[in-house]
């Protein structure tokens, strides 16, 4: 089922080539009630959103939950769904960007899912995508899923390995001193983030850091990060620069410029997975275990 839990849809296509992928696959398509309504710059009103998404955790002839986009909006319904049912027949829920607040719930709640493209990001004849949309194929029909990218001259080397958790960053900072803030330990944590200038990024970091985060967590995964340019004030510190000074003190490793987040190439990661992360002189692995 093909919903809109946050940020209404401005443009049909990108549901119709999510329908188009899903139908390649094999996939039978239902949408929510409320897919295409508007209130706002919401998909329709809270209640709205809250059915459409309570209605597709509770069919259990629904075996996948595809967030049509992000935007915001998930926090305002999150506190009302009801996992009873979904807890007798799991079913995935894909999504990235503010779908961050289910992936967080449903980590809390000891489930797995994946943050992967959404039909707005989808763009089926760019060559681009080619590898994302393999992946995101792999981890939806249980195929392994393992990466090895180019080490990034800033990445940490070592070894680590636990439970992947994380998304975007202004989504796990919000979450902070609520019921879906993280539990880091023995964790390996994979961050990305659009739009935010770099001094924003850097009071991210240190209030996870303060809430620590970074204490007992076994690696860490920076993805695409966008960063808005601040010309008239610049922070004087690159986004890598951030990342290590928050990190200080601590020895797990750290990969930079993972390609996953708000990009063309976004690579389809299992959250609640147990990875191992190898970080070489020259390559950098990440192997998903179950």
């Amino acid at each position: 089922m093909i919903l809109s839990p946050a940020g209404r849809i401005r443009d049909r296509k990108g549901i119709e080539a999510a329908t188009e992928l899903a139908n390649h696959w094999g996939l039978v398509v239902f949408y929510g009630n409320h897919l295409l309504s508007e209130e706002g710059s919401f998909a329709g009103s809270d209640k709205d959103r809250l059915e459409d998404l309570q209605k597709a955790l509770d069919d259990m002839s629904i075996k996948a939950i595809w967030a049509s986009r992000g935007g915001y909006g998930t926090v305002r319904i999150v506190d009302d769904l009801d996992f009873s049912k979904f807890a007798k027949s799991p079913k995935w829920i894909v999504g990235f960007s503010d779908i961050t607040i289910l992936h967080n719930k449903l980590n809390q709640l000891g489930y797995q899912s994946i943050h992967a493209h959404m039909p707005v990001t989808l763009e089926l004849e760019n060559p681009e995508q080619k590898q994302s949309i393999k992946s995101l194929h792999r981890a939806l029909f249980g195929k392994k899923l393992e990466y090895r990218i180019s080490k990034e001259e800033n990445s940490r080397e070592g070894i680590g390995s636990g439970q992947l958790v994380g998304g975007n960053l202004s989504i796990v900072y919000s979450m902070l001193g609520s019921d879906t803030n993280l539990k880091m330990k023995g964790k390996v944590l994979f961050l990305e983030e659009v739009g935010e200038a770099l001094y924003h990024i850097d009071r991210m970091m240190i209030s996870l850091k303060r809430a620590g985060y970074f204490e007992q967590c076994n690696g860490l995964i920076i993805g695409d990060f966008r960063i808005k340019e601040n010309k008239g004030n610049p922070f004087g510190k690159t986004l890598e620069e951030i990342v290590l000074e928050a990190t200080e003190g601590t020895n797990f490793p750290i990969v930079f410029d993972f390609p996953a987040g708000h990009v063309v190439d976004n690579r389809t990661l299992i959250i609640g997975s147990q990875v191992e992360l190898d970080v070489g002189k020259k390559k950098s692995k990440i192997v998903f275990r179950n």
